[in-house]
């Protein structure tokens, strides 16, 4: 049976489309009781027979389940009676989907009209993405929220695009990006299951890099399907215990993903970074988070290890190839000074091209 719209609207007309795979769109929610009605009810008039809703609830302070329920009652709530974090309840409603296509969808991303036609897309012409995510905006779709997030060497990541005026029409010459946002990211729910899912350990931030470079290392690429438009309520200051994710995450992403000769070549580069992030976490107030992610990072790292070798067992690309589509230019916004050096812009490129004239690449 296909699902029920919220609030009585007219059910949604099948598709008999060979082509068109079944969508499983997860959302995870703690405390978004007063958000989750307006993704719910664009669903509902997006989705066709046979997809499905699957909210995974970390155990809200609020009356979430309720109004998900109230407002879709279609969907499948999965109550999971703890905070698990973003990552381990994506993995908990991939378990639970039947459809072909995972879609993953922040509780405060909101469809645009055709956005499941166009998310789709990819996955039914046989673009040969392995996994892509849709064009994020902000402020009523007036500005970019991402295009595709970006990848410094080093592992530090940020939205691309951020802040930009939303283009009238999709670039032609569109790169891959580094990685694909979370906020609304889809992925064959085959190739997700044989990579494993998300890394549930990181509990917040940056699961959505490591699994896209994990994708890249495995030999796929990434997307962006432009024509598919979330509109997101995005802050990106969400007080200092972000930070300590942040690294955190960013060194186990590095410890995971990156091949060997990589992080040989990287090691005085990702020594450097750590010296320079200590001034800077003084000076923002977060070096109490930045040492604390040195505490994880140093206890998790058996476990990190162990990961590692799965990882790297389904790696089908050389440390070269996989390189490529990482940058050396620190020009995210939201780096202030470091972004706007010159000095500094000039020796990170020159460090890049030297590892990969190393590698090959």
């Amino acid at each position: 049976m296909g699902p029920v719209p919220p609030n009585g609207r007219p059910a949604p007309i099948p598709d008999i489309s060979p082509a068109v795979s079944t969508l499983s769109v997860v959302i995870v929610t703690h405390g978004h009781a007063d958000a989750i009605g307006a993704p719910l009810a664009a669903l509902g008039r997006e989705l066709r027979e046979g997809d499905e809703v699957i909210v995974v609830d970390n155990a809200s302070p609020d009356d979430t389940p309720a109004a998900v329920r109230a407002a879709y009652p279609a969907a499948q709530v999965i109550e999971t009676g703890a905070n698990l974090g973003f990552p381990a309840a994506c993995n908990a409603g991939a378990r639970r989907a039947r459809g072909e296509l995972l879609v993953f969808l922040n509780p405060d991303a909101v469809p645009q009209p055709g956005w499941r036609e166009a998310i789709a897309a990819p996955y039914a012409d046989g673009r040969g993405w392995g996994a892509w995510q849709a064009l994020v905006t902000s402020e009523g779709g007036r500005l970019v929220n991402t295009r595709g997030g970006v990848v410094h060497f080093t592992g530090i990541a940020w939205a691309g695009g951020a802040g930009e005026p939303v283009a009238p029409a999709p670039p032609q010459d569109a790169a891959e990006p580094g990685f694909v946002s979370g906020a609304c990211l889809a992925i064959p729910r085959a190739e997700f299951e044989r990579l494993g899912g998300f890394p549930g350990e990181f509990f917040l931030y940056h699961e959505d890099v490591d699994l896209s470079l994990r994708v890249r290392l495995a030999g796929g690429r990434l997307g962006v399907a432009y024509e598919a438009r979330v509109d997101h309520d995005y802050e990106f200051d969400k007080g200092p215990a972000k930070w300590r994710y942040l690294e955190r995450n960013r060194w186990a992403t590095l410890l995971r993903c990156y091949p060997g000769a990589l992080l040989a070549l990287l090691a005085p580069a990702l020594l450097a970074t750590e010296l320079a992030l200590v001034p800077v976490s003084l000076a923002g107030g977060w070096w109490r988070q930045k040492l604390a992610a040195w505490g994880d990072v140093a206890r998790a790292l058996p476990r990190l290890v162990r990961e590692r070798r799965a990882v790297q067992a389904r790696r089908a690309v050389s440390a070269g190839e996989f390189a490529r589509a990482l940058t050396p230019a620190l020009d995210s916004p939201y780096l202030g000074a470091a972004a706007r050096s010159r000095a500094l812009g000039l020796a990170l490129r020159a460090y890049w091209g030297a590892v990969l004239f190393l590698l090959r690449a």
